[in-house]
């Protein structure tokens, strides 16, 4: 993808599960709440590192060592969102956690990640879990 799709939405996701994303070791999101869009999506590295336990282990476990030099605050590749649903304990692999951290959370679905051949630059910043990297909010382009 050489040029951004500015009608791309974005999902911003700390590193390393971004990057577990895109080298296809982690296959479930888990968020605390459903989502009904479908469809391939931006995966941006938020600027913050997770300082979750699972996030570091899952990093060594899959060879990623120094998590500080990952790409942050920048889109880093695609994905395709499929489906959304209560989370199970039988997505515990995918989602590079415990079962018992998915307790009351849904697992996103995700398929097909792509990295981009350049980490790209937004040029609007996250202002939720969703955000139009390349679009004011309204759907206005910038000029």
């Amino acid at each position: 993808m050489e040029h951004p799709q500015l009608d791309m939405i974005a999902l911003g996701i700390r590193q390393p599960w971004a990057e577990l994303i895109l080298r296809d070791h982690k296959s479930q999101e888990i968020r605390s709440s459903n989502t009904s869009r479908r469809g391939t999506i931006y995966v941006y590295a938020s600027k913050k590192v997770s300082d979750h336990p699972e996030a570091i282990r899952a990093a060594a476990k899959h060879g990623i060592e120094k998590i500080d030099d990952l790409p942050r605050g920048v889109l880093v590749g695609t994905v395709e969102l499929i489906d959304s649903a209560p989370a199970r304990p039988q997505d515990s692999a995918e989602a590079c956690l415990p079962a018992g951290l998915l307790k009351g959370k849904f697992a996103w679905t995700l398929s097909h990640p792509a990295r981009l051949p350049r980490p790209m630059l937004v040029k609007y910043l996250p202002y939720g879990v969703w955000f139009y990297p390349y679009q004011r909010i309204g759907g206005r382009t910038k000029k």
